[in-house]
């Protein structure tokens, strides 16, 4: 079997590259009218494709751990889709810490590069961990500069102090898959946090408040009478999604307010996509063009 590629399965995958790749499509036109230079940023790159696992009989999607029969269709991944952007963009930077997806990505650059349309210099690929680039980049001089980040890990590797590093450039759009599923895993239902956890959840929140806000001070008659205990609320996945969009509001001049809920095949939310402006100027514009993209209806 080829391994070229990144493994997904379920159509949330192909809803959340097509809701980046119409953005990418409408920036790039929208860009090139100005005077900035102005770059693609993919931090969590992989290798530019990912594999679909498909069923023989009826070809259909399936997760790799379940099939027995499988053929494999390879798709475009968002490195791809970026630089098939037509205008594209001056410059594509894209981060891998991986050392074989990597080299898949140097790949994808050659292929590219002998294209009119790119030079010699505009596709980078790094090979570096995704937090540590962001914050040397971010803390550049943007005066000229703009840029798209797309940021799509895995878990929770992006730290909240890399987001508002972003943010204060005022000058970077950010699309981020917000993993809502895996937080939702680590809120206990019983409250009772491990401080290793409370530790990860503060450096991905960026604040303690998270604690007071998915749970609350519950009541109940005991035989030593009337006892307090901390319970998980129970709308949780409205109230992540609520706070999160509220922190992402505190730090970017403009948030589309409509993330898109990917879901499992049993409707369970895995992630939320979420679109971020960062500079003022064109923050309306572009969050009413990310707001339009992100409407399922």
């Amino acid at each position: 079997m080829n391994n070229i590629g990144q493994t997904f399965g379920g159509d949330w995958t192909e809803q959340k590259l097509d809701c980046v790749r119409k953005y990418l499509q409408a920036y790039t036109t929208i860009m090139n009218r100005q005077q900035f230079e102005f770059a693609y940023i993919d931090a969590f790159a992989g290798t530019g494709y990912r594999e679909v696992m498909l069923d023989e009989d009826s070809n259909e999607a399936l997760f790799p751990e379940l099939d027995t029969q499988e053929v494999v269709n390879f798709r475009q991944g968002s490195a791809r889709n970026a630089l098939e952007v037509q205008p594209p963009f001056k410059k594509y930077i894209f981060i891998e810490q991986d050392k074989n997806n990597f080299s898949e990505l140097e790949k994808l650059r050659d292929e590219f590069l002998p294209k009119d349309e790119f030079s010699k210099d505009s596709i980078e690929c790094i090979l570096t961990e995704a937090n540590e680039y962001l914050t040397d980049v971010c803390n550049k001089n943007w005066e000229r500069h703009r840029a798209l980040v797309f940021l799509d890990p895995f878990g929770m590797q992006v730290e909240w102090e890399t987001i508002k590093l972003i943010a204060d450039t005022k000058a970077i759009d950010l699309w981020l898959l917000f993993p809502i599923g895996t937080v939702n895993r680590l809120l206990k239902r019983d409250a009772e946090i491990r401080e290793a956890i409370r530790e990860k959840l503060y450096k991905f929140f960026g604040e303690e408040d998270w604690y007071e806000i998915f749970y609350k001070l519950a009541h109940e008659n005991s035989l030593f009478g009337e006892e307090e205990r901390w319970e998980k609320v129970g709308n949780i996945f409205t109230e992540i999604e609520q706070y999160f969009i509220k922190r992402l509001q505190g730090i970017f001049a403009g948030v589309a307010t409509n993330p898109l809920s990917l879901r499992n095949s049993k409707n369970v939310p895995l992630y939320l996509l979420c679109f971020a402006a960062g500079n003022p100027r064109g923050a309306q514009t572009a969050v009413r063009i990310a707001q339009h993209i992100l409407d399922p209806s």
